[in-house]
């Protein structure tokens, strides 16, 4: 989901780093607002460079001098607010509907779910007063994520410790698909069945050493949890990454491990045929060894000689296989803006697919690692569709919105 956290002025402030980067490993895309006494506590530059996008203060227009009205604009933007740490004085002003601030303005003219992770002393906690304003949100369909029983600031041990970052985002995972309905989003990709590859594949030079590459597989995670819960069944054929499965819907996303190049391209080969859509974000390998050692290679033996040969081609026999899916093929450049240019556009004609989705892999701050990417999509009719650096979780959305598009209006190319 588009998530809007909210920072309010307590010690607990400080886990709101680790919250964003729980809520973008679940597959949310994530802004931030700050309140001012917040911002004492974390700085909104950590926060921006974590969610790649703008922190909201105290300014209630933008910037930009258009009189757009930030507040609305951020209300309208998420479908699901969250304010952790919730202190006691923000508690009371979400129970009493006041507006004094950016985040309480927000809040009265957000519509959707919220959620609130209470933070605060333990005499605090135990207030009648408190207690109240919680039982108000409550009855208004609140959520309220602890708090715990813990080390507080003071040093004392009680209630009214921040529940743990995992702790709130499982609790925003399940307003993704409320029980009984079909989710907060419904369009093309309901009921249609998508195939995703995400992460590197390792090819093995001996039992224990591997040619691979940096891909962390967050985009592809990513793209197979927003399509899940976006109503499609989702295959996810994962390579070697350190990833949980995604958060989605019951049944709706069946992951497969592999990791090499040859068992990836089997499980494409056996899911491919039923889908409508394949997205093949995987880094899948060039080459591999032709013939790995079958023990590990002692450095007495001297320097090995590697002899390579390719690895099966996956994304050349899609179109075969799945003759109208749609076909989304991924490209790593490390050139300049015009080779990436003429690689992607020479890619895209050669796979015979619908999308080509080219990132520069050179920087440090987009593609392998980075829980943000910058793309650009190729299409074989009309001109490319450039999407700035953003959280991947958000690009996720971006990303289906146009892939879902070609969906809505046929098929994908013969």
């Amino acid at each position: 989901m588009r998530i809007l956290l909210g920072v309010s002025g307590g010690i607990a402030a400080y886990k709101s780093a680790e919250l964003v980067r729980r809520l973008q490993a679940h597959g949310h895309a994530v802004r931030c607002a700050l309140t001012r006494g917040a911002a004492a506590f974390v700085t909104p530059l950590t926060l921006e460079v974590l969610t790649a996008a703008p922190v909201y203060q105290e300014e209630y227009l933008t910037a930009s001098g258009s009189g757009e009205e930030a507040h609305i604009t951020a209300a309208r933007w998420a479908e699901a607010l969250c304010v952790a740490p919730a202190t006691a004085h923000t508690l009371a002003r979400l129970a009493l509907g006041l507006a004094d601030d950016f985040l309480t303005t927000t809040a009265l003219a957000f519509s959707g779910p919220v959620v609130v992770a209470p933070a605060m002393h333990a005499v605090m906690w135990e207030k009648e007063t408190v207690k109240e304003h919680v039982a108000t949100l409550v009855r208004r369909g609140v959520r309220v994520v602890g708090p715990v029983s813990g080390p507080l600031a003071s040093g004392e041990v009680g209630m009214g410790r921040m529940a743990e970052p995992e702790e709130i985002a499982l609790a925003l995972d399940t307003l993704a698909a409320p029980a009984g309905t079909p989710g907060p989003l419904a369009g093309p990709l309901v009921g249609r069945r998508v195939l995703v590859t995400a992460g590197p594949t390792h090819e093995p030079i001996d039992p224990v050493r591997f040619l691979g590459n940096r891909s962390s597989g967050r985009m592809g995670f990513a793209l197979a949890a927003e399509a899940a819960r976006r109503g499609a069944a989702v295959t996810l054929v994962a390579g070697p990454v350190a990833l949980a499965t995604p958060p989605s819907p019951p049944g709706k996303l069946t992951r497969i491990d592999v990791e090499t190049a040859a068992q990836m391209e089997r499980a494409v080969r056996e899911a491919a045929p039923a889908a409508d859509l394949v997205i093949m974000a995987a880094a899948v390998a060039d080459f591999r060894p032709r013939m790995p050692a079958a023990s590990k290679i002692k450095k007495e033996q001297g320097l090995p000689v590697l002899d390579l040969e390719p690895t099966p081609d996956i994304l050349s026999t899609l179109r075969a296989l799945a003759p109208w899916a749609v076909l989304v093929g991924f490209a790593a450049e490390t050139a300049n803006v015009a080779d990436l240019a003429e690689n992607a556009r020479d890619k895209l004609e050669r796979k015979r697919v619908d999308f080509l989705v080219a990132n520069d892999v050179s920087r440090s701050d987009i593609a392998f690692g980075s829980e943000a990417n910058e793309v650009t999509v190729f299409q074989p009719e009309g001109e490319p569709v450039f999407f700035a650096r953003r959280p991947k979780g958000e690009l996720a959305g971006d990303l289906l919105d146009l892939f879902a598009g070609r969906l809505a209006a046929g098929t994908g190319l013969r």
